[in-house]
């Protein structure tokens, strides 16, 4: 199923034709330091096959491939929360974004096209994202997609051998008419 699509890039579900590509923009260490340890660096096409397969099963899909020039470059969704607690209509928002597209604009506007979708089809009020703030670029993204800037926790991950604050970031659904 295809979320959205523009003249730049598709967001849609993942296929196993998908590996291929997937693992070769996955496999970079600069990547792997943004995101969470279940990342896995090196990044292989097994890996990518496991991913695609969870992903795939999960109802509802919550992840999306995000294919540019017919590649699977990188990968955008959300986790929603236990619907039994008070957190429930929070999600929250990962995504990264192969190399030769950083720079470019794209992630922003994907994220923030991807947040009003999911406001419009999830029951949700409220996205949030965590940033290590070595991370600058992917803050920049989440500043211009219109996301608020909540506060930092500190000495919240420890990745690389390294303690690393986190930075919070949301966007309420009543945002949306300013973005």
């Amino acid at each position: 199923m295809i979320v959205i699509q523009t003249d730049r890039y598709t967001l849609r579900d993942f296929t196993e034709e998908d590996a291929p590509s997937l693992a070769g923009f996955a496999n970079n260490r600069k990547i792997w330091e943004g995101v969470r340890d279940r990342f896995p660096h090196p990044y292989s096409e097994d890996d990518a096959k496991e991913f695609i397969s969870m992903v795939n099963a999960q109802q509802p899909a919550t992840n999306f491939a995000i294919v540019i020039e017919g590649k699977a470059a990188g990968a955008i969704g959300i986790i929603t929360q236990d619907q039994n607690d008070v957190y429930r209509y929070s999600a929250e928002l990962g995504y990264w974004i192969g190399e030769p597209y950083w720079g470019k604009g794209l992630m922003t506007d994907i994220v923030r096209r991807f947040s009003r979708e999911v406001f419009q089809r999830y029951n949700v009020w409220r996205i949030y994202a965590g940033v290590y703030h070595t991370n600058t670029a992917s803050q920049r993204v989440l500043d211009k997609a219109g996301y608020f800037r909540e506060g930092v926790l500190r000495k919240a991950a420890f990745k690389d051998g390294k303690v690393l604050d986190e930075v919070r970031f949301s966007l309420l659904k009543e945002d949306l008419p300013a973005l």
